[in-house]
């Protein structure tokens, strides 16, 4: 424990939190269900997975199917018991609590027609659009909501862009949304938000959208009380989409494989505990575009999004997208060319590559 009663695996979140508080101030408010020992048996080969992905044709279905630390309740509970951090409640004196004021405040300022006519799907498992042109004419009947997504790429090829788009289409329509960012500052997301001619500031100031930038190392540290207390967070927040950018650096924390293993399926276990469909980015192997860079956020998740540079013989290199797989929704294999375009990322849904 530190001198002011804060143990030191809680420091860093809050200090983390409370830059995100500070950094607001100055705004107009002055104005998968997987078990994770078969992990491994699942594996197997992504290069083989890849090939049977690239010579499938058409249209495919995919059907897979405590903390000792006070509660949050307790730290953060508002008069009648129930928490408001993510809804900006005051809290109590005590800095014990792993989700200081600091966090409390951040989260609670805070085409074509496709291939297959609309309606043609019928299922009673509530759905949402991503909100990327192209790739939801690729989706029949939209992504199943509470589902866990992760999109895998090599840099610059946009991961960070989809997910903040895939957030800002769930603002437009009223939706709640948070932005977790391990690689980057608060500030750095807002801005480049703010060139896509997203303005996450307001919707920050409409208490629609949270912003909190955290550090990989410390959030490993203190990764059981996050599992713990972040799924009631989330909820009392009432956030529709998360995103989480990247997971890559989470796993990359853990120097053993099976401890990153059972870290990463906890975490992600922990999401789907949340209620809220949660978008997760993860840089690619090396040696493989279609795989992981651990090779384990893919089996975990129940969508998995494929972006990658393809580059022909005598052709200009290409940004390419392919739909891994999704849990329970009809869903493309091909792969299509997309851009990043004034509005964002689109996909050409009816455009081959070369």
């Amino acid at each position: 424990m530190s001198e002011d009663g804060t143990s030191e695996d809680e420091d860093w979140f809050e200090q983390g939190l409370r830059d995100s508080e500070d950094s607001t101030e100055g705004d107009d408010r002055e104005s998968s269900d997987d078990d994770p020992e078969s992990i491994e048996a699942e594996a197997g080969s992504t290069d083989a997975a890849a090939t049977e992905a690239e010579s499938s044709a058409g249209w495919t279905q995919s059907v897979d199917a405590d903390d000792d630390s006070e509660s949050f309740a307790d730290e953060f509970g508002t008069d009648d018991g129930a928490s408001g951090a993510f809804g900006g409640a005051e809290t109590d004196d005590s800095d014990d609590g792993l989700f200081d004021e600091g966090f409390g405040d951040a989260f609670g300022g805070a085409s074509d027609d496709g291939d297959f006519a609309e309606g043609d799907f019928e299922s009673e498992i509530p759905r949402l659009d991503l909100g990327i042109e192209g790739l939801d004419q690729m989706i029949q009947g939209g992504v199943p909501k509470k589902h866990l997504l992760v999109v895998i790429g090599s840099a610059g090829t946009g991961k960070t862009t989809f997910g903040l788009q895939f957030l800002n289409h769930g603002l437009r329509n009223g939706e709640n949304a948070v932005f977790i960012t391990l690689e980057q500052s608060r500030e750095a997301i807002i801005a480049t938000a703010n060139e896509w001619g997203w303005d996450f500031e307001q919707y920050e100031r409409d208490g629609q959208l949270a912003v909190v930038d955290l550090d990989p190392v410390e959030m490993a540290n203190s990764l059981d009380n996050i599992q713990a207390e972040l799924p009631e967070l989330i909820r009392d927040f009432g956030a529709d989409r998360l995103v989480l950018d990247s997971v890559s650096l989470l796993e990359m924390m853990y120097n053993d494989q099976a401890k990153r293993r059972t870290e990463v399926f906890d975490f992600t276990r922990a999401l789907k505990k949340a209620g809220v469909t949660t978008f997760l980015t993860s840089e690619a192997s090396e040696s493989n575009a279609y795989a992981s860079r651990h090779g384990i956020i893919e089996y975990l998740t129940d969508a998995v999004f494929i972006l990658q540079y393809v580059r022909g013989e005598t052709q200009e290199t290409r940004l390419a997208v392919e739909i891994q797989k999704i849990r329970n929704a009809n869903h493309s294999r091909e792969q299509k060319p997309y851009e990043m375009t004034d509005e964002g990322i689109s996909v050409y849904q009816q455009a081959n590559i070369f």
